[in-house]
């Protein structure tokens, strides 16, 4: 049975305001890759101490995960999600008065606490809002903000740091999160506001309960496959491009444009993972797999996809790697945001959804810093790139062999949970 109009209309306003939203927060995570050069050379500081600031934030971020989850699932993403927002979007403008590195520093860790929200969030709202078994085409359509962000930063941005210097664009993309911010506050409703259909009364999620979630299995695959997830996107999106200009002699401008290829591979590859994963469960395959499927050959392609990059001599080559590499990284990405509404119950989506993503962060912030360290000592990528790809195919076999059953609820049951609309 089709929704009520009112349903339908709000779940597609959420949607385009969570994408909205995913699109700033990854702008501005992008904004200290696009000024790496500038930042380094005003602050008088190296690829190590570059690292430390682009790594800052994703262990801010990795941490408050932890407590974004459960608040998320007791308070709910209008007071959670909008509140990240607007602290991380103050942050972002901070940054841009940053008088020098400490003041960064200290700029790039609030950055990454508010910024934690953001996704759990947005899993939160999809489960509120979608049926089980459609769940990975919203969740697909959301996270392709973490790929059309940075497609579209680096000519937005590169052209704002031309023009106008590296500071006014971080206050800049400060500015238009704290309006977003405003704006959310005002449109998001909780379904039980539109929907005339009982509600069931849902506890909050305990402490205990959230600690008992630990004691899964499934859970640390999710959370240990997560982070070579992470760990791979994360070396694209802080260091490619550094890699582009130092390592293949691109100059700015032509960076700011060769970046838009691999994050629109990325983007299609948001849509393929969400997508695939709700084909195969309408054809008849079990939940947990069909998640899996796109998650676990997602990284296995994607890992194998980064080793080219390493050796060819050939720029266009490396181009169209890494565009590979992205797209079947962001497929696994978008796999298992997917995987984290499906494999418990809606009560503890957020909390199972912002472990992932803790572990994602959490393995995910060494790669700037690691990568950064070998640069330093090595004065090339190889090896980086190398270790990256190592990580992913080693993330697979995680989600392969942990991820095994669901969390709290049977599995016969997740199929009759799917027929809400």
């Amino acid at each position: 049975m089709s929704p009520p109009r009112s349903i339908r209309r709000m779940r597609f306003v959420l949607l385009v305001m969570l994408l909205l939203i995913g699109i700033v927060n990854y702008v501005d995570r992008s904004t200290l890759a696009i000024a790496n050069h500038s930042v380094q050379d005003e602050f008088g500081i190296g690829p190590t101490e570059m690292g430390l600031l682009l790594s800052v934030f994703s262990w801010a971020y990795a941490f408050a995960q932890l407590p974004a989850g459960g608040l998320l699932d007791r308070f709910g993403p209008r007071k959670v999600l909008g509140g990240g927002l607007l602290l991380w979007s103050i942050a972002q403008a901070f940054c841009g008065i940053a008088a020098n590195f400490k003041q960064m520093l200290f700029g790039r860790l609030f950055l990454g606490l508010g910024e934690a929200p953001a996704f759990p969030g947005g899993a939160k709202v999809v489960s509120d809002w979608f049926p089980r078994e459609s769940r990975g085409t919203p969740i697909g359509l959301f996270n392709t903000a973490s790929t059309l962000a940075p497609a579209i930063a680096p000519p937005l941005l590169t052209w704002l740091m031309l023009s106008y210097g590296w500071r006014a664009m971080f206050v800049v993309a400060g500015l238009a999160g704290i309006v977003l911010a405003l704006v959310w506050f005002v449109v998001y409703r909780d379904r039980k506001q539109l929907s005339c259909e009982p509600q069931p009364a849902a506890e909050p999620v305990s402490v205990r309960e959230w600690l008992g979630l630990l004691r899964h299995r499934t859970t640390w695959g999710m959370i240990l496959g997560f982070s070579g997830v992470i760990y791979s996107i994360y070396l694209y999106l802080t260091w490619l491009p550094a890699y582009l200009e130092s390592e293949r002699g691109l100059s700015v401008a032509d960076t700011g444009i060769a970046l838009i290829v691999p994050y629109l591979a990325g983007t299609l590859g948001m849509l393929a993972g969400g997508g695939v994963g709700d084909l195969l469960v309408r054809r008849g395959v079990s939940t947990m797999l069909a998640r899996k499927v796109p998650i676990c050959g997602g990284l296995l392609l994607g890992g194998l996809c980064t080793i080219p990059v390493a050796f060819t001599p050939s720029t266009a080559l490396a181009l169209v790697s890494i565009s590979a590499s992205q797209f079947f990284m962001n497929s696994a990405s978008a796999g298992a945001w997917s995987l984290a509404t499906t494999v418990g119950s809606e009560r503890i989506t957020a909390s199972l959804g912002s472990l992932q993503n803790f572990g994602g962060y959490f393995g995910g912030a060494f790669a700037p810093l690691i990568t950064g360290i070998i640069v330093d000592e090595t004065g090339s990528f190889v090896l980086a790139l190398l270790a990256a790809s190592g990580i992913a195919i080693a993330a697979a076999l995680s989600y392969a062999f942990l991820v095994r059953k669901p969390v709290g609820i049977p599995e016969s049951a997740m199929a009759t949970q799917s027929g809400r609309d």
